[in-house]
């Protein structure tokens, strides 16, 4: 292949072959990327040392995989009946249009510009470096417990391939006295008397004359006054069969290792090397899978539903508006925390996921689609588990408000014990766990993928060893988690799950938007983003018309709303309730929590220490961009350099190449000059190229000649 330059130059003849060399080198280098290119995906690697997703639809559904979790179907739906049905949609879009597309929209912007992850994106003020540590720590703990539960979702799933679910009918194996099928329900005390039982009128319920056990109630609400309540079959064998924790005093007796659990818990594990063992690529490809199957499952489940009985007084439950409830300053605060942590904002995820785009993606759009995609996935989501839940209303002859809960209870008791009352239970079993399985990995695949990134980017060396970057962290996440997989694990999996993502998530949003916008300089970032967007953003829409929106909630309205949030939060805080969790559970938990804020404030006495001068020169370096900050690639600082003097675009002294494959617009006419079958010897085609070795930011057009 040769390059000739048609246009006219006074340089030397040495001058001029040194140039179309240089610019035949690139031109090849470009040209073998380009026949990469696929139809969908786009272009191989723009940057070449730290990778790119494949094309726009990866991030797209990894973003969309690790917001959409299992809190937008056992906790979403919960929040609603528990805060007024409907009127909670009133404030919690209010939470997403302020707090939660704010925060979404700055981070992805933060990832992308510098294409860096959450350790190492501080570089425009070094004194919140502490900052991203926590958000790794977070991270970490999370994914420690959070594969728990997928290691649930799996032994559930196994358990499934059965002709009957071993969970649809008490087992004298794992079932206590208080079992479903061994207390009938009497429709009255005269019932008892007739089967010669001995009456409890103080209690409404009815005891064996032999044995002095209860054998029936005549008053479920009487009864349940006084602490006595059957249990479901699917309660007992989640208590003392699976997960074991009805054989567990609480958190302060643990007890042995549940070796059928702990392995489920390694899988679960197994399953995330597996998707993050190659590069970026590896998991970008799995979540076509598992962000979409959720919705595929969710539908099926839906439209089976709407065929039970009691199905519209469920969905009237879920969906009647109490208006009053408006004034009460709780339903404010519940729509906050959830549009929040239902984002996963502020963990590291989004950065880290965003910090392997291509600089000019449309991260906006992208911000848009993921916030608006996971909150109606959660709507969505409370009309078909209250389809199922108005059902078991209907079949066991108790209030809804009795059936309704929360967490875990509701995807491993509530759930399960419904799908028994359907013809072929086994198969409706088998597509929830399903569902709950790959709700579940991607959101894991993204908080391992956050540390992974996090360690890869402070230690270079490691990129050439991710596999076994992989494999020792998620080593390491099994050896300290093994405590879940006891008898007490319950327990502590609760504890974690309070504080590890508690509050301390609220603070580091509060730090991310008082950074930007009074340190970094609101500005200058707004700019930073219409540099990487462009003029126009979702395709039509100028993003003048909307930057100030963004600009005003980040610095006032977003970081005042989470910041009264944090503090409501600590006025209603309460201990651990229940005599499973000692005194001492709430202190393990605050050092979970206090683990991130020591963090922040060591990161930022690091930063100040760490500087040349007086105090006050120290505390300048802190707050000032190193040289090193801004987008990682020569050509993309160029552009930041127009408008930012004494901007540095090479401070690594790379000496990338000018023509990239993307700076190629390819024009050919005939058969293609990379197809070795042609059959013309020769072919000479025109290609526009976007720089000039020698001069970057120029455009010279050349001819490349092909030559068999």
């Amino acid at each position: 292949m040769a390059v000739q330059n048609h246009t006219r130059d006074d340089r030397t003849i040495e001058d001029r072959l040194s140039h179309i060399e240089a610019q035949n080198n690139a031109i090849i280098d470009a040209l073998q990327k380009k026949q990469k290119k696929h139809i969908f995906t786009g272009l191989e690697d723009e940057n070449e040392e730290r990778g790119n997703w494949s094309g726009r639809f990866d991030f797209f559904l990894s973003c969309l995989g690790y917001a959409v979790g299992l809190g937008n179907v056992w906790r979403f739906p919960y929040l609603c009946y528990k805060n007024g049905g409907g009127a909670f949609f009133i404030p919690y879009v209010i939470m997403l249009a302020f707090v939660g597309m704010p925060i979404f929209f700055l981070e992805l912007s933060l990832g992308q510009f510098s294409s860096s992850g959450p350790l190492t994106c501080w570089k425009y003020a070094p004194l919140f470096q502490g900052v991203g540590v926590g958000m790794v720590a977070v991270s970490a703990m999370v994914a420690i417990y959070y594969n728990m539960i997928i290691g649930w979702s799996l032994y559930y799933l196994f358990a499934s391939f059965t002709s009957e679910l071993p969970w649809e009918k008490c087992d004298r194996d794992w079932a206590t006295d208080m079992c479903l099928d061994y207390i009938k329900k009497a429709e009255s005390a005269q019932e008892c008397q007739d089967d010669n039982l001995l009456i409890n009128r103080t209690t409404g319920v009815c005891y064996n004359r032999t044995t002095e056990k209860i054998a029936m109630i005549y008053d479920l609400a009487l009864a349940k006054e006084n602490g006595i309540e059957r249990k479901l079959p699917s309660e007992e064998y989640f208590e003392r069969k699976a997960v074991g924790s009805g054989l567990s005093d609480g958190l302060g007796d643990l007890g042995p290792i549940r070796w059928e659990m702990a392995l489920c818990y390694l899988l679960a594990f197994i399953l995330v090397v597996l998707a993050l063992s190659r590069s970026i690529k590896s998991s970008g490809k799995v979540v076509y899978f598992t962000a979409t199957f959720p919705y595929i499952v969710l539908i099926i489940l839906f439209v089976r539903g709407l065929m039970l009985d009691g199905y519209k007084e469920g969905i009237e439950f879920y969906i009647t508006p109490k208006t009053d409830r408006l004034s009460d300053s709780v339903i404010w605060k519940d729509a906050a925390v959830q549009i929040f942590f239902s984002l996963s904002a502020s963990w590291g995820g989004l950065i880290a996921l965003s910090s392997y785009n291509r600089f000019h993606n449309d991260c906006l759009r992208d911000s848009i689609a993921v916030a608006l995609g996971n909150c109606l996935t959660s709507v969505f989501a409370g009309f078909v588990i209250f389809s199922y839940l108005g059902n078991m209303s209907y079949e066991l002859g108790v209030p809804i408000e009795d059936v309704a809960r929360s967490g875990s209870s509701l995807a491993f008791i509530v759930y399960p014990y419904a799908v028994t009352l359907l013809p072929a239970s086994p198969f409706w079993a088998i597509i929830f766990f399903l569902m709950l399985l790959t709700l579940g990995v991607d959101s894991q695949f993204v908080l391992v993928e956050t540390v992974t990134t996090a360690l890869m980017d402070r230690f270079i060396a490691l990129r050439k060893y991710k596999l076994l970057t992989v494999m020792v962290l998620c080593s390491i996440f099994f050896f300290l988690g093994l405590t879940l997989t006891t008898n007490g694990g319950l327990y502590m999996l609760e504890v974690m799950d309070t504080y590890a993502g508690g509050w301390n998530i609220l603070f580091i949003s509060t730090i991310e938007c008082i950074s930007i916008c009074y340190i970094y300089g609101i500005r200058r970032f707004l700019v930073d983003i219409e540099t990487m967007i462009g003029y126009k953003v979702c395709g039509f829409c100028p993003f003048i018309a909307c930057k100030y929106w963004w600009a005003l909630n980040w610095c006032v309205i977003t970081p005042v709303l989470v910041a009264a949030t944090m503090v409501f939060s600590w006025v209603k805080y309460t201990d651990m309730e229940g005599d499973k969790f000692p005194g001492w559970s709430d202190a393990l938990g605050w050092l979970m929590t206090l683990t991130v804020i020591v963090s922040i404030i060591g990161g930022a006495i690091y930063a100040i220490c760490s500087g040349e001068g007086s105090f006050s020169d120290k505390l300048r370096q802190a707050t000032t961009p190193t040289v090193e900050w801004g987008p990682a690639l020569v050509k993309h600082r160029q552009l930041v350099a127009k408008y930012v003097p004494g901007f540095v675009v090479d401070p690594w002294g790379k000496g990338e190449p000018a023509v990239m494959a993307e700076d190629i617009t390819l024009q050919v006419k005939g058969p293609s000059p990379i197809d070795k079958k042609s059959p013309y010897p020769q072919q000479t085609s025109p290609y526009s190229v976007q720089t000039d070795p020698t001069e970057p930011g120029t455009v010279s057009p050349v001819y490349v000649t092909y030559v068999e």
